[in-house]
């Protein structure tokens, strides 16, 4: 991973920017002409309410759905145009994703869920499993290796994911409330975990929360408004600090 950016280079050049984002789900329109820009280096937190469409602005910007119109680019490339083979390769390799639950595999243990997109990268086991740990370390749950999900706490299977999201060294990461299923005490951990990793390796991470507390944690935040309020559009509008 190159080193993390320069101030004058985390105020000017986003690495991530959606411009005129729209989605429909069935009758619902859950994104109406939204843009956001993630810069490179910085934590991003989008906050609004319930419905208001941040989880669809997470998928589109990390390429899991396509949004209906608007454009995502990526890196200086427009990822909304890119074939599902390459949109699988960078969420493998250059984006890493957390959801509030986790996701992790249940049949496998916490070094083998973190391992997996290693090994999936085509990474040896040993390697893989070695660089797993580390993460682990980092993230405050080494000596957890053998636990399986169902035998961890939400706090301990919430920083295996995110160590499994970080693994690949990527440039973003994409965490849609990842504190949402905890408790405070856990979730204070979890976001300093991140937020001091994110900044030491200088990733990118774009948080969705509508904790007001959680998004204290970013750089920067943005709030997502609902036209169904009657604002007749979407808008993102920076919040300042």
């Amino acid at each position: 991973m190159s080193s993390p950016p320069t101030s004058s280079t985390h105020k000017a050049l986003p690495i991530l920017a959606a411009r005129g984002l729209t989605k429909t789900h069935g009758r619902t329109q859950a994104l109406r002409g939204a843009s956001v820009e993630l810069r490179a280096g910085e934590i991003l937190a989008v906050t609004g309410a319930s419905g208001s469409g941040k989880s669809t602005l997470l998928h589109c910007l990390a390429g899991i759905v396509r949004p209906d119109e608007g454009s995502v680019v990526y890196a200086g490339q427009r990822i909304d145009q890119l074939p599902e083979k390459r949109l699988s390769e960078l969420r493998r390799t250059e984006f890493g994703v957390v959801f509030q639950f986790g996701q992790l595999i249940p049949e496998l243990t916490a070094l083998d869920n973190v391992a997996l997109p290693l090994l999936l990268a085509g990474t040896a086991r040993k390697e893989a499993h070695e660089r797993a740990g580390e993460w682990l370390e980092r993230f405050g749950v080494r000596g957890q290796e053998e636990l399986r999900p169902g035998e961890m706490s939400g706090g301990q299977a919430q920083r295996v994911s995110l160590a499994r999201a970080l693994v690949t060294g990527p440039q973003v990461v994409f965490a849609d409330e990842p504190t949402g299923a905890l408790d405070s005490f856990a979730s204070e951990g979890v976001m300093t975990a991140l937020a001091h990793t994110a900044r030491e390796s200088g990733t990118a991470v774009l948080l969705i929360t509508h904790d007001a507390q959680i998004a204290a944690y970013a750089d920067r935040e943005v709030e997502l408004r609902d036209g169904a309020v009657g604002t007749g559009a979407d808008t993102v509008v920076e919040v300042s600090r």
